[in-house]
């Protein structure tokens, strides 16, 4: 069974961004699929299947060392 998650990131401008995302978020073990709804000025979809829900660390870090971070919830 594959799970699908989608996480809000500020910051993302450009297809350098997706790009550095994408790929941290994909070398996480059990990722199969990355893909990006880039909006630049807001933050952008980042929806990410899995073999099981991946932890909450380990995607948070992916985002830091890309650069970008989990948008604030409100």
């Amino acid at each position: 069974m594959t799970t699908t998650t989608t996480y809000l990131v500020d910051g993302m401008t450009c297809a350098h961004c997706v790009h550095s995302v994408s790929s941290e978020l994909g070398a996480l073990d059990g990722v199969a699929s990355v893909d990006v709804d880039l909006k630049p000025g807001a933050s952008s979809a980042v929806t990410v299947t899995s073999a099981a829900p991946l932890p909450g660390d380990d995607v948070r870090a992916a985002l830091d060392e890309a650069g970008y971070a989990l948008a604030a919830r409100s």
